[in-house]
């Protein structure tokens, strides 16, 4: 699977994103879905997960109620929806498949990895 994250931006704090992350080839949907973010300095940090059919998600606490995880199977996407945005949400946004499941919380379990997305936040 190869993946494609977009979406990111400049945007002031309190403001909205949505992220993309387009997979290729037709095993997308056996794979667990994650968003990772990392800032200058810090390690990789988990975001969200989706199941493998969209019916379970997970959060960070800090996440959860701000972002939206979603994925759509038939068009090979992921999304995050990320509202009330604060500058502490700065950081670069990875998009990452796992064919396991059972860590999704650990970035070193994940298979494969997208580009990443930059996401600023203005105070």
């Amino acid at each position: 699977v190869q993946l494609q994250a977009s979406g990111g931006g400049l945007v002031q704090a309190g403001g909205s994103l949505r992220l993309s992350c387009a997979g290729s080839g037709r095993t997308f949907s056996s794979y667990v879905m994650g968003w990772f973010r990392q800032a200058p300095g810090k390690e990789r940090e988990f975001v969200a997960a989706i199941s493998r059919d969209g019916g379970i998600t997970y959060y960070t606490g800090s996440m959860k109620g701000r972002f939206t995880i979603s994925r759509d199977n038939a068009k090979n996407m992921v999304f995050l929806q990320m509202n009330s945005l604060q500058p502490e949400d700065t950081a670069v946004y990875y998009c990452a498949g796992d064919r396991d499941g059972n860590y999704y919380r650990d970035y070193r379990r994940y298979d494969y990895w997208g580009q990443g997305t930059q996401v600023t936040v203005s105070s």
